[in-house]
């Protein structure tokens, strides 16, 4: 049997075409719920046309997004899954495990499966910064994964990411794209029953939300200083997670963004919201590897507001990284429009290829 382990929204958007092709061919799943996020997560499950969860574990009625929280979560999830995995797994001991990408959900899910015997596929494996705090705590998630030995199989997005986990001697397989391709497929297609945003003629968007982007004040503000010069050229609208709206409130800086009419605070949007903001936006300023890899497929241009990045989508061509410099930064603004790029055409389908080779479980 397949069993899908999701605990966060990214993980729920990148899993959800590897689920609607499990449903496609009639094949019977078991979906578990880790509930390391919660707002939203029903509602996107509800786009896609998802099943909601056989089993939700976890559920404190929020946001995992802090340490104290995190511990706690943490603990109730594998104490739980400890004395409750035949129930959980519906005592299966020949199936798999379907995890994704770096998020605690992997590492918790991973162990969960081995208190019941079972084997674990990793979908978004070998991504590698060699930084355990660049990213945090998602690069040192998935390397304790691995070297602890829960990752069976590791579906990769490219050979790079083949290569990095080539040392473990698993079975691994190159899905050539990100699932988000299909994500963004399935957004498209099914976008036209959902509502958007009324949008001005002309914007760029800021998303934010890394640990090392808005855990510091300095770092804070200077990303802040950078936005409010840029939109002296264009209107922005600000994307804000619940932790960068905290973050912001907390050293001061809220009210100075609220006061620049040219920058709009708006709350977090859904995924097929976002996206169709992201197809329209003349670019993004961004901190999130899955908005990097979001605005590679679309074409959209992209800032990267960061130092360096595990992932190899849209280096290059559409995606540029800002290191936290001015020059870079201004540059990328007045010559954004050279940055934009055609869509991804190809009909290859990473979650086809997935379901493919887990015909032996099925």
């Amino acid at each position: 049997m397949i069993h899908v382990i999701v605990g966060t929204r990214a993980q729920i958007i990148k899993m959800a075409p590897v689920i609607k092709e499990l449903e496609n061919r009639g094949i019977n799943y078991n979906f578990i719920f880790l509930a390391q996020h919660k707002e939203t997560m029903y509602e996107i499950m509800a786009q896609f046309g998802i099943k909601n969860p056989n089993i939700v574990i976890g559920d404190m009625n929020k946001d995992i997004t802090n340490v104290n929280d995190m511990v706690i979560w943490s603990f109730r999830v594998l104490i739980y899954a400890l004395f409750k995995r035949k129930k959980i797994f519906h005592n299966d001991q020949k199936g798999v495990v379907l995890l994704h990408g770096d998020a605690p959900p992997l590492f918790l899910g991973g162990l969960m499966a081995k208190f019941q015997g079972l084997k674990v596929a990793q979908i978004e494996a070998g991504l590698r910064s060699f930084n355990y705090f660049k990213p945090f705590p998602e690069e040192l998630t998935r390397v304790l994964s691995a070297k602890a030995g829960l990752i069976d199989i590791f579906f990769c997005q490219d050979e790079k990411a083949i290569d990095n986990v080539s040392r473990y001697n698993r079975t691994s397989y190159c899905t050539r794209h990100n699932t988000m391709l299909d994500s963004l497929r399935l957004a498209e297609k099914l976008c036209s029953r959902n509502g958007h945003l009324e949008e001005p003629k002309n914007f760029a968007i800021v998303s934010l939300h890394r640990f090392e982007t808005i855990s510091k004040k300095e770092k804070l503000e200077q990303v802040v200083k950078e936005i409010l010069k840029v939109s002296k050229k264009i209107k922005l609208l600000f994307i804000l997670h619940p932790p960068t709206r905290v973050a912001l409130k907390n050293s001061g800086l809220y009210d100075t963004l609220e006061r620049e009419p040219n920058c709009s605070l708006l709350p977090r949007q859904g995924f097929f919201e976002f996206n169709n903001l992201l197809r329209n936006a003349e670019f993004i300023f961004t901190d999130g590897g899955s908005n990097q890899e979001e605005s590679f497929y679309l074409g959209t241009p992209c800032l990267l507001f960061r130092s360096e990045t595990e992932r190899m989508e849209g280096l290059g061509a559409n995606v540029v990284i800002s290191n936290f410099d001015s020059t870079i930064i201004e540059n990328f603004v007045l010559n954004y429009k050279s940055y934009r790029r055609k869509p991804v055409s190809d009909n290859y389908s990473p979650s086809r290829f997935i379901v493919d080779q887990l015909e032996e479980f099925i």
